[in-house]
């Protein structure tokens, strides 16, 4: 998956040039947004099913919590199992806040997950 991180990061370095292209099409005003992924790293650690189970409910607890303090937008798993992508998050935050925050969840902070976290825009209001 490190070739996807190599590929999606020139993306993200030049999105200032390619926003303020964007921002003058026909006027539209956007929102900027973040996403992040959550890839399986390979070197995570192993679990018992009850670990894996306490994890998976401190990374719902956590998620939660972004939601309700009005930072996540939208969370969800990735189900492609041939993907070591499991998760997608939508967060109202900055690249540098929304990674920060994924960074603290239970499950990186497990080692399971590394975070790729990605600008992205969509009309105003959407």
């Amino acid at each position: 998956m490190a070739g996807f991180a190599r590929v999606l990061m020139p993306l993200a370095m030049d999105v200032e040039p390619r926003a303020a292209a964007l921002a003058t099409i026909a006027g539209t005003d956007f929102d900027r947004l973040t996403i992040t992924l959550l890839e399986l790293r390979d070197e995570a650690p192993g679990l018992t099913p009850e670990q894996e189970d306490a994890l998976q409910h401190a990374h719902m607890a956590y998620l939660a919590g972004l939601h309700e303090s009005g930072h996540l937008l939208a969370a969800g798993p990735l189900l492609d199992c041939h993907s070591p992508l499991r998760g997608l998050s939508i967060l109202s935050v900055g690249v540098e806040e929304a990674r920060a925050l994924e960074e603290r969840g239970p499950a990186v902070q497990a080692g399971k997950y590394r975070v790729i976290a990605l600008p992205w825009m969509v009309p105003a209001g959407q």
